[in-house]
């Protein structure tokens, strides 16, 4: 594995990865020391979260592996779909999982998320529209839907 950081508004990115793809993209108050030699692919990440912080990137055009359960992919893969500027609560999101009795358990895989922003878990939120559980602190959490309203100033629930 393979490291680099890049300073954000939020604190140090540090993304983790190999020449296949990207595994994890954390936020830490600190830098951590990049690698000896940096894969192109973490380059390309590193770039696509600066557009993303400079307002003129939506999406991202990565190779992610990021290390987890079937289950934990499969809610990841889900939060992955929720579109730029958009927010889904943490029973609808369960709710296009299957099953509303596993709430407790996507709530959890949501917050075991290892690769920050790319795979938007900041955008669940609370079933009446409150800002819940975010691992990397509810500052950061609002700062990004902040950063993410429309022209309208407005984010939408749903997609």
């Amino acid at each position: 594995m393979y490291t680099t950081t890049l300073h954000t508004p939020l604190g140090y990115a540090v993304i983790t990865g190999n020449e296949d793809g990207i595994a994890s993209v954390r936020c830490l108050s600190e830098p951590v020391p990049d690698s000896l030699f940096v894969p192109a692919v973490l380059h390309r990440c590193a770039r696509q979260l600066e557009e993303y912080f400079a307002g003129r990137r939506r999406s991202f055009d990565l190779p992610l592996y990021p290390h987890g359960t079937i289950f934990q992919r499969s809610v990841w893969q889900t939060l992955a779909e929720v579109p730029y500027g958009k927010t889904l609560s943490y029973m609808d999101l369960t709710r296009r999982l299957g099953s509303e009795k596993a709430i407790r358990a996507v709530a959890a895989a949501n917050g075991k998320n290892p690769v920050w922003i790319i795979i938007p878990c900041h955008r669940i939120i609370g079933s009446h529209g409150e800002l819940t559980g975010y691992a990397g602190g509810l500052w950061r959490k609002k700062w990004l839907l902040d950063h993410e309203k429309g022209d309208d100033g407005q984010l939408s629930l749903g997609f």
